[in-house]
């Protein structure tokens, strides 16, 4: 792991932000870029080759595909959009779920050992397009100036309240709520990396220590990150779902009828 981090550009032990910045592969590509390509590449052709010859009964490709589907389709997007509204959203939901599950576990793939997301304009390319997702249908839903109605003056409230809660509610809903979004997997997948690289590189200290008696401790620096390791796969698959559960709950926001 040390010579992979210093051979793309990082500074060793310990490591740092600095080790997350790497150096072009070509031109002005890096690593990052050619994971998010490598990760289209893998979604497209993984569910193109799933679904090609569909079977009632499905093979073990098949059913995994369709079980990922149900997933988005019923469980983030139809619970959180509502059955009436769901439909159109489910591709862009299902888009996103898979392709920030993917690029996670990116973090834990050997030799790839990057999670995309732990770069900050990744998380924040795609909350761009969630904001003005959320946004065009509460417009479409609710009007203009229905819309903002909608989001700064919640009924049932005593009119006085509004003085305070109306900006409130704008700069929750226009700020903070969606870019919560693009925070929360960047600091999740950026905080998880630089653990493991923490406990790795340490390990890798602890052995080459001119003092002995600090050398055995390199076992247990290692042994604690394989257990992170395990542990970052959990919050890996746990951020693309609340990526996408979030994304889904404010696009439903959005067109209820009711705040």
């Amino acid at each position: 792991m040390r010579a992979l981090v210093l051979a793309e550009g990082g500074s060793g032990f310990p490591p740092g932000a600095d080790d997350f910045v790497l150096p072009p592969i070509f031109g002005s590509v890096t690593k990052p870029m050619v994971l998010v390509v490598l990760s289209v590449i893998i979604i497209a052709t993984y569910f193109l080759l799933a679904t090609r010859n569909l079977k009632i009964v499905p093979s073990k490709s098949q059913f995994v595909a369709e079980t990922i589907y149900d997933f988005g389709r019923n469980n983030i997007a139809r619970e959180q959009i509502g059955t009436k509204d769901f439909r159109p959203f489910v591709p862009l939901i299902f888009s996103l779920f898979t392709f920030v599950l993917v690029n996670n576990l990116f973090g834990i793939i050997p030799i790839l050992q990057f999670p995309t997301m732990s770069r900050i304009g990744f998380p924040i390319a795609l909350f761009i397009m969630v904001y003005l997702t959320i946004h065009a249908v509460g417009f479409k839903r609710h009007g203009f100036v229905g819309y903002f109605k909608h989001v700064m003056f919640p009924p049932n409230v005593p009119k006085a309240i509004y003085i305070l809660l109306a900006p409130i509610e704008f700069v929750q809903r226009f700020v903070f709520q969606p870019l919560f979004l693009a925070v929360r997997v960047f600091a999740a997948m950026f905080a998880g990396h630089l653990l493991l690289l923490v406990f790795t590189l340490g390990g890798t200290a602890l052995l080459e220590a001119s003092t002995g008696f600090l050398k055995p401790a390199s076992v247990v620096s290692w042994a604690i990150a394989i257990a992170m390791t395990f542990l970052e796969a959990l919050i890996e698959v746990l951020q693309a779902y609340i990526f996408a559960l979030l994304s889904a709950n404010f696009i439903g926001a959005a067109l209820a009828q009711e705040h």
